[in-house]
Formats: structure tokens, C-alpha cells, sequence
């Protein structure tokens, strides 16, 4: 430690002298009453013997020298240095392939490494053991659960350099199989240490039959068939057969034989089966046990699909037929979700669209046309809040079109048109379109808009502006309004299916103005959510093991978000089982999680209490709880990864019987210990043990004061 001033130092003699100053004309001599002067033995100040005012003299001049001093605000500057052992971590995979080759060989090796941290700690070295889930530095290792349904090496290196950036970390030691089923190979990483890898495990495939994985669709719709595709790998049983089957709910809905030849090592089978259940169905492919086998945990895997009931049904009614109304029924049947009706108004009455039948979307082809033959069923429709999309063409009337859309008002003659091209409008950004996928626009051929003055309503907002030449208009050829109580668009002209055409003969593709259709249609006909309690899980699947979590929302009337209101939650399995809850959300945490769910396909419903006045409200759903069984996919031991990883990182492979040596050339490489420095700066004010010495002299010289009499 040393002082520094942020002046000059000779300003300590000017403080010195302050002091001594303050103090002789605190203290200096006066005679006592009746007494001569020059008899000094009887000088007192204010009745103080003289041996005694020197004393306080002297406090006086101690403590105003040192506030002086103080004042000059000088700084302390430390330094400190650290000795940082080396650092050896060793870091273990605790996943259930590793335990797969034997316990009795893994007590065995973990006996070995308890053993190498006694005499990796003995040599000086500080010893510190991760493995996936936590930090054991002090724990037992022989009692390690090899439990962990996932391994994630790479990611397990990763977190230690972070964790140990900056300190004196040597060596890691990663004691694994070699086996990894999330993330990327460890031997992508780049890492400041030496890894020193030792390989657990049977590097020896097992005779066995797997299977591999699933193939599925995630979505079906009732009443449809879809396919199940089942991969099966096996070793050693060559020459010999195996039966697939699946089921549902315990009740078999099919079987199939597969055969390994001499060679055959994959094989693939696909079975077609019916949705006949609405909502999440489970669904379980298995091979039956073979007489040899290794294990049979992965013999199974779980499939959940959700079936949906119907699609949403979208009226295409035209005047007459039309091009355009081919490429909107291509452009829609793109999205499996869509039911298209195609109708066109030809006088036949198994044209006409039956009273009866609702939809979800209305697409008017040239309606209302100039001859008043779709007069009814337009008004029909408009009696409902129904969205519509609005395609003009030549034979539309303008006034019924006019009274019929919240969009624009075209004033102009019946059968005029001009040739327009359209223009994406910049400022528009209700949906997510790129504007240099766009500019493709101005390649197309041009439209035939219907001809007159245009005129906006308030609350619309276009997509394409006309442009005609290269001249940029303001009347809309695409325009929509979804703020008013019937969702509406239009497209102000037909020619539609040239633009489908020209952009698949300059790019082979049809999707830039297949993608502006399909997302126009979806934003006017998505349904609003106007419940006041919205409970759902942040996602449909969870991995088993993890927690399950939902995201809470309450509004009141004006649909204000509010808190602090009891909810339950009901999970009902596919058992039957209900599981009973009840929390409040919160404005720090509208989130509720629950955990060690098994698999399993889960409905839940929440509800809340009925305020004074009000009904009580309700929300569900579901979600999938799936049990990956990762681990048992791949049980052979892969020590040329690990081989790899140690020469790539300067360290070495030892199998699990050689520890010894892998204790050898870490206690015999030099490994110096770290010295790191600190250096502070503090002002000398800011101690506060200071302050109270100042306050004792000041207290000693005011007790001695009184006690003779100096006040």
C-alpha cells in the first residue's frame, strides 16, 4: 500500500503548521490570579496544570492536522495478489446409455474415479466434477444416478468454459461413451483446455432390433386416411423375421412382417390407418420381442396426432366460369385447412348453394353482377357477418358492390377497364411481405381494374396500388378492411391466372402471388378471440421429465388484462385421471408450471369464479407429453469420438482400467499456479475508522476539559 497525492506534498507541512497553530492558541500560557509571571511553574491555562494542557495541546494538534490532511483528499492505493491453483474438472456423462453395458463394470470405473480424485486433490490440484444436471464438487462419485434421458456433450464443455473463463482451468476430464442425441458433435468446439477423455461403455454392437424412428403426420383430418411409416434397424438377426404392429387405446389396427436377409440391416414398412377420433390421438408402434434380444425398451415408440375436426369451408362463387376462378380454387386447395365449394350462377339449381350449408369464407367472382341473376344469394350472404373477398371484373355492378363493401366506393361506367399492374404499398404492414420478392410484380402482365374515380372508406388499407404504364395511381387494386364488423377485400380486376402463369415462366415457381392471395384470405377470414380467459401451454409437446407450463390471461369487459384471480385447472389423461389445480396469476408471473407428467395425451379445461353480475369462464385445449427414449436408440459405445476430441484438443484417451496413467501426466506436467493482481484506489476519507478516531481525541479532550475545569 502507498499514498498518492492529487496535489502537492509539501501541502503536509501546511497542515502540520494549522495544527500546531489552532493548538498554542488553544493552550498557550496565562498566570494564575496573585502571581508573578516569571514564576512559570505556576502558568495554568484556564486552570489546567501545564503537563496537562500539553497533553491536550498535543490532541488538539493531532486531530486539526488530520482533518486538514483529509482535506487535501488523498488516495490509497493496494495492491493484492491472488494464488489460483490449476483446475482439473471432471466432467461425466450421467446418461442412461452408459449404465446400458453393466452395472457391475460402471461401480467398477466409478470406484477408479473416486479414487483419481483423492490423488488428483493430493497433489495440489483443486478438483471439481460436473456432469449434465449439476456441480458435485464435494459428492460422492460412485452414487452419481445415470438417469439423464438426453446427452448433450458438446453443450456440457460449453458450459464449463464459460463457467471457467478467466480462471486457472487446466485439464477437463470427460468421462463418457462417446454417445451423444442433442446437439452438435463436441468435436466442433473450439476450447482453451486439454480434454482428457475416458471411455466407458461396449464399443461391440449388441445383437438386437430396433426401431429407429416414426414418420407421421402431425395433423389429420376425421375421417381421412394418412400413413405410418416405421424404420427397423437389427444386428444379428440375419435370415430371420419380425412383426410390426400398431395400436390404439390398446386395440391393434394392423400388423406386418418384416424379413432380414443376410445383409439387410434397415428396413421400412408403412401402415394406413383412418382418423376416427376428434382431438389429440395416441397412437403405438411396436416390434414384438425376439428370443436374443439386447433390450427391448427400444422396441416402442409413441406417436400423438391431432385430428381435426373439418376443415374451413370456403365458397368460390363465380357468374360464369373463368381462369381466375381455376387459379383462386389452385391457390386454396395450396392449404390443407381449406374445403373449397366452387359454384358458378348458371340458372341449373345444383349450382346454387344450398341455404342450408355455412361457411367460413365467401370468395365473389364478378358478384354483384350487371344483370341482378345473383341478387338473393348476395344478399343471402351479406345478412351474415361472413368475409368476403371481392373480385371485379368486367360484368360487376358497381352500385350494389358499392352498398355492399366497407372498402371502396368506385364511381364509373359499366364495362370499362383499364390495364394496371400493381405496386406493393410500402406502408402496409398488417402482413409480413418482402418487398424485393414483390418487385417481381411489375414483370407480370397487366390486370383489366374496372375504370372510375376511387374512393377509400375509412379503416381500409391497401396492398397493390394500380399503376398504369409508369404512371403510379392512388386507387387501390388490392385493398381490405378488417376493423369493421364484416371482414372484407377486394381485388379491383381480373387476370389473376396470367400473373400465375408468367411468374411460373420466369421462375419455374408459382408462389409470390400464390403467397399474397393465401395471406390476404387468411387475415380477413382468422377468427377473433374475444374470450376473457385465455389459459394455454407455451407449447403443444413436452418432453417427459420437463416441466409442463401454462400462460394465463384475464380480461374484464373492455378486455383490460387484469391478475390476482383464482384459477383451477383440470388435466384429464387418456385414462380418465384428472389431475386438480388452482393458482393466481400474477403481473410479475402469469405462468403456472407443473411437473413429472408422465406421457400421455392430456385435455385440460380452466375456469374461473363468477364475478357479481357475470358468468363464469372457461378455456381448454391440449397438449402431448412424449417419452423420447433417446437413450436406448444407440447403446454402442463410440470411443473414436473420443479419441478424436483428445487429439484435437492436446489431451489423450484412456480406457477406464488405465486411470493411473492419466494421473501421471497430470501431476507430472507443469502446471504453475496463477498469480492475479488487483489494484484499488480509495480516498482516505472514505475510512470510516477514521472518523472515529477523530471523535475519540475530540471526546478525551473534551472529558479532560471538564474533568479540570476548562469549562
Amino acid at each position: 500500500m502507498n499514498i498518492i497525492f492529487q496535489s502537492s506534498p509539501w501541502w503536509i507541512l501546511v497542515c502540520l503548521l494549522v495544527g500546531a497553530l489552532y493548538a498554542y492558541i488553544m493552550y498557550q500560557p496565562l498566570p494564575l490570579p496573585g502571581m508573578s509571571s516569571a514564576n512559570g511553574s505556576g502558568d495554568t491555562v484556564g486552570g489546567i496544570d501545564k503537563r496537562t494542557s500539553y497533553g491536550l495541546a498535543a490532541l488538539r494538534f493531532v486531530v486539526v492536522s488530520l482533518l486538514c490532511f483529509l482535506l487535501l483528499n488523498p488516495l490509497i492505493r493496494s495492491i493484492q495478489t491472488l494464488t489460483e491453483k490449476p483446475t482439473v474438472v471432471l466432467a461425466i456423462d450421467n446418461s442412461e446409455s452408459v449404465a446400458a453395458a453393466g452395472r457391475p463394470a460402471l461401480n467398477k470405473a466409478l470406484t477408479n474415479l473416486q479414487q483419481l480424485q483423492q490423488k488428483l486433490s493430493e497433489k495440489g490440484l483443486d478438483v471439481a466434477v460436473r456432469n449434465f444436471g449439476d456441480s458435485l464438487s464435494n459428492a460422492d462419485l460412485t452414487q452419481i444416478p445415470f438417469t439423464q434421458r438426453t446427452t448433450d456433450l458438446s453443450g456440457l464443455l460449453s458450459r464449463i468454459r464459460s463457467d471457467y473463463e478467466g480462471r486457472n482451468l487446466t485439464d477437463v476430464v470427460l468421462v463418457s461413451d462417446g454417445i451423444f442425441n442433442q446437439g452438435v458433435s463436441p468435436t466442433f468446439g473450439q476450447y482453451p483446455f486439454a480434454v482428457q477423455t475416458i471411455g466407458l461403455g461396449d464399443t461391440i454392437p449388441k445383437k438386437d432390433i430396433q426401431l429407429k424412428g416414426v414418420i407421421a403426420n402431425r395433423i389429420a383430418y376425421l375421417g381421412n386416411q394418412f400413413p405410418v411409416q416405421a424404420e427397423v434397424i437389427s444386428n444379428g438377426f440375419q435370415g430371420r423375421t419380425a412383426t410390426v404392429v400398431l395400436r390404439q387405446n390398446g386395440k391393434e389396427l394392423g400388423r406386418q412382417a418384416v424379413s432380414f436377409g443376410q445383409n439387410d440391416t434397415f428396413n421400412q414398412l408403412t401402415f394406413q390407418t383412418t382418423a376416427t377420433q376428434k382431438g389429440v390421438q395416441h397412437y403405438v408402434v411396436e416390434i414384438l420381442p425376439q428370443p436374443g434380444e439386447f433390450s427391448t425398451q427400444n422396441n416402442r415408440q409413441d406417436v400423438y396426432l391431432d385430428v381435426i375436426d373439418g376443415r374451413e369451408k370456403v365458397l368460390l362463387l363465380a357468374l360464369t366460369p373463368h381462369p381466375d376462378v381455376k387459379a383462386l380454387r389452385s391457390i386454396l386447395e395450396k392449404n390443407e385447412n381449406y374445403e373449397v365449394d366452387v359454384r358458378t350462377i348458371t340458372g341449373a339449381s345444383d349450382q346454387t348453394p344450398p341455404a342450408e350449408k355455412a361457411y367460413d369464407l365467401i370468395i365473389l367472382h364478378q358478384i354483384p353482377d350487371n344483370s341482378g341473376l345473383s341478387s338473393a344469394l348476395v344478399q343471402r350472404y351479406l345478412a351474415k357477418n361472413t368475409p368476403i373477398l371481392f373480385v371485379l371484373g368486367n360484368q360487376s355492378a358497381l352500385g350494389p358492390f358499392n352498398a355492399s363493401n366497407s372498402i371502396v366506393q368506385i364511381a364509373g361506367q359499366p364495362g370499362q377497364s383499364d390495364k394496371v399492374t400493381g405496386v406493393l404499398n410500402p406502408s402496409f404492414k398488417q402482413l409480413n411481405l418482402d418487398p424485393t420478392r414483390f418487385e417481381i410484380l411489375s414483370k407480370l402482365p397487366p390486370m383489366l381494374a374496372t375504370y372510375g374515380e376511387y374512393r377509400l372508406q375509412p379503416g381500409s388499407e391497401v396492398v397493390l396500388w394500380q399503376q398504369i404504364g409508369s404512371v403510379r395511381t392512388t386507387k387501390p387494386l388490392l385493398a381490405l378492411n378488417v376493423t369493421s364488423p364484416r371482414k372484407t377485400a377486394v381485388l379491383a380486376g381480373e387476370g389473376l391466372w396470367a400473373w400465375r402463369q408468367e411468374e411460373f415462366a420466369l421462375t419455374e415457381k408459382q408462389e409470390v402471388v400464390d403467397e399474397l392471395i393465401q395471406k390476404v384470405i387468411q387475415l380477413i377470414s382468422v377468427k377473433e378471440d374475444r374470450r376473457k380467459l385465455r389459459v394455454y401451454p407455451i407449447r403443444n409437446e413436452f418432453v417427459a421429465g420437463e416441466k409442463v407450463i401454462f400462460e394465463t390471461e384475464i380480461y374484464n369487459d373492455i378486455y383490460e388484462r387484469l391478475y390476482d384471480k383464482p384459477v383451477r385447472l383440470d388435466i384429464t389423461d387418456e385414462r380418465g385421471i384428472i389431475r386438480n389445480f388452482n393458482y393466481t396469476p400474477t403481473a410479475e408471473n402469469s405462468r403456472f408450471e407443473i411437473s413429472r407428467l408422465p406421457q400421455g395425451a392430456y385435455q385440460f379445461k380452466a375456469s374461473i369464479a363468477a364475478s357479481p353480475g357475470g358468468k363464469a369462464e372457461q378455456a381448454s385445449g391440449q397438449f402431448v407429453v412424449r417419452d423420447l427414449q433417446l437413450e436406448a436408440l444407440n447403446t454402442t459405445a463410440d470411443h473414436g469420438l473420443l479419441r478424436q476430441l483428445a487429439q484435437q484438443t492436446g489431451g489423450q484417451f484412456y480406457s477406464a482400467d488405465r486411470l493411473d496413467a492419466l494421473v501421471n501426466s497430470l501431476t507430472t506436467k507443469p502446471h504453475p499456479a496463477r498469480l492475479s493482481s488487483t489494484e484499488e484506489m480509495n480516498e482516505i476519507i472514505n475510512w470510516r475508522w477514521l472518523f472515529f478516531v477523530v471523535l475519540a481525541f475530540v471526546t478525551i479532550e473534551w472529558a479532560l476539559r471538564k474533568f479540570y475545569g476548562g469549562y
